[in-house]
């Protein structure tokens, strides 16, 4: 079965200050016929999350306050269903070990494409069967 095929039952968030990968990202998933939301800061995603139900968030590691793994942390604990992939330039084994202690499901490396997309949100959804 394609992702996409899964993908279009879920609702997406994505949270990157980066507005290229934003716009990038936004593109990719809707031209697949997906429901995503794209939002700049962690902080913006915390109100939104609270209101609307996600069953995948896939953030960005550095972002402007509060940064993607302490918002991961904060989702986990409120949405435990919900799952999540950290975007990261910065895969050290502390920050892997950190995400996998919060319950982070997946992570993207910078730099990817959309292959390594597509390829890390079907395992994901392979796993979460």
């Amino acid at each position: 079965m394609n992702v996409f095929s899964r993908l279009k039952n879920m609702n997406i968030l994505l949270i990157d200050d980066d507005e290229w990968i934003r716009d990038a990202m936004r593109v990719f998933f809707e031209t697949e016929g997906c429901n995503i939301t794209v939002l700049e800061t962690a902080e913006e995603a915390l109100e939104v999350i609270h209101r609307q139900n996600y069953d995948i968030v896939i953030c960005d590691y550095k972002l402007p306050g509060i940064d993607g793994l302490a918002f991961l942390r904060q989702v986990r604990q409120t949405r435990s269903d919900v799952l999540t992939v950290l975007i990261t330039a910065y895969k050290t084994a502390d920050l892997v070990s950190e995400a996998k202690n919060i319950g982070v499901h997946g992570f993207i490396a910078k730099p990817f494409n959309s292959e390594t997309i597509e390829a890390s949100l079907s395992h994901l959804i392979a796993r979460a069967k």
